[in-house]
């Protein structure tokens, strides 16, 4: 393809001009959508969070039979990721994404005939199974449209789901757990569980009419608009490793964004499957008091992930923004944890760290697409997203363990801390040159 060819009979300033339209028609053809597909998944992902404050007591389940049962989704996931990355590469974002939605609202819901140990463990692995690839595969599919300066900004607008799905999502659950109990001879966690299920099978069937596989698939732009896409793509495309599949898995660079996602990932999930803990363990008793106010820290986090990915892509600087961010959830981690039974103090501390924690999430991800191309940019995105949400194994299940032996969640959440702060630390071995854009 001629390189000049979308520029036909314009000059800089039409150019300029058709660039600025055609990507703002971008994004707002795909990102609400998108942002409502991850607002649905992770509501779906840590409700369980909420079905705890009265599950446990229901069907008599330990600390640890949650922790372990919360963190087990992982383990479907990480096996499942890699190859459904690979695969929504080589069949069409639009089919594929669709199955993993409609599969994962049919699990969760199933989730309701939860009795014992055993089954919340097989229902739990059976939906990290389903949902395997959805992040990941988001991912990839905005390098399809994005190129690198401005992928940051685009991370941010679809991962904001994460705290606007706690925003909405916290007060929903609360109200759900306190007005449905015992309606139609049914607990309050098996209707939290069917009634968050609904939105993600809706918006899986709409997925097949929504979202075009790419560019060309994208009957909404013109010829001109297409070409110019496909030229930003291909220009950001150079000088990136095509590498081979294998090849992926023996680089050392992609193991240390593993290892930075795994410290950031022990700290979301610390903070998402616990959040409404630590909210009553702060002295706030009643379901729908501590679901209005989760909605705090997220919040909070919805302007950090904004403000912080606006000024790494303003900038092109990744390092020390990720650094900075992920020290700071560390810090609001450790406030909340030794003033955790001051509700002013503590609310304040959880929403300095999980705004801190959610704004790492955008500018990391700048980062796996900076290196590969290709399909080995689809098995890196998947192989980082699924060694790094193993942490959403650990951090349930170590603080699950550590509250039995020391009736506290205090030790556990010392630990995320930590990994936080390791997370930060690693970031800025990151060589400068690769990442910064």
């Amino acid at each position: 393809m001629n390189s000049t060819s979308v520029y036909v009979g314009r000059d800089v300033a039409g150019r300029d001009q058709l660039e600025t339209q055609t990507y703002a028609k971008v994004t707002r053809r795909l990102l609400p959508f998108l942002f409502l597909c991850y607002v649905a998944a992770y509501l779906d992902r840590v409700n369980v969070g909420f079905a705890k404050l009265q599950m446990l007591n229901d069907l008599k389940f330990s600390e640890t039979v949650y922790g372990l049962g919360a963190g087990i989704f992982f383990i479907g996931y990480f096996f499942f990721e890699v190859p459904s990355n690979i695969l929504m590469h080589r069949v069409g974002a639009r089919v594929w994404i669709s199955r993993i939605m409609i599969t994962w609202a049919i699990v969760s819901a199933a989730s309701l005939y939860v009795t014992t140990p055993t089954v919340f463990y097989v229902m739990r692995f059976l939906l990290g199974v389903a949902e395997a690839g959805f992040f990941p595969g988001i991912v990839l599919y905005l390098t399809y449209w994005y190129p690198a300066q401005r992928r940051s900004r685009m991370n941010a607008l679809f991962m904001i789901g994460i705290p606007v799905a706690g925003v909405f999502g916290g007060p929903l659950s609360g109200w759900i757990m306190q007005s449905f109990n015992g309606v139609h001879g049914l607990s309050n966690w098996q209707w939290l569980f069917v009634l968050e299920a609904i939105p993600s099978a809706v918006l899986g069937v709409f997925t097949l009419f929504c979202l075009p596989n790419g560019i060309r698939a994208a009957k909404w732009l013109t010829e001109e608009a297409k070409q110019l896409l496909e030229e930003n793509i291909a220009q950001d495309g150079t000088g990136k490793a095509h590498h081979s599949l294998s090849s992926v898995f023996a680089n050392g660079k992609v193991w240390l964004m593993a290892a930075i996602y795994f410290c950031c990932m022990m700290g979301l999930y610390g903070v998402g499957f616990y959040l409404p803990t630590l909210i009553k363990n702060a002295g706030v008793k009643g379901a729908l008091e501590v679901g209005l106010l989760t909605a705090i820290p997220y919040g909070c986090a919805v302007v950090a992930m904004l403000l912080i990915a606006k000024s790494s892509d303003r900038t092109g600087e990744r390092r020390w923004h990720f650094a900075i961010a992920s020290a700071m959830a560390s810090l609001g981690l450790l406030l909340s944890t030794i003033y955790g039974s001051n509700v002013m103090i503590a609310m304040a501390a959880l929403s300095l760290a999980t705004a801190g924690l959610l704004a790492t999430m955008p500018v990391f991800w700048t980062y796996p697409s900076a290196i590969l191309g290709g399909s080995a940019a689809a098995a890196g995105i998947a192989m980082i997203n699924s060694i790094g949400n193993l942490a959403g194994f650990v951090s349930p299940s170590i603080i699950g363990w550590m509250k039995d032996v020391t009736h506290s969640t205090n030790a556990g959440m010392y630990v995320v801390a930590c990994a936080l702060f390791l997370g930060a630390v690693l970031a800025l071995l990151q060589p400068r040159a690769l990442v910064n854009k």
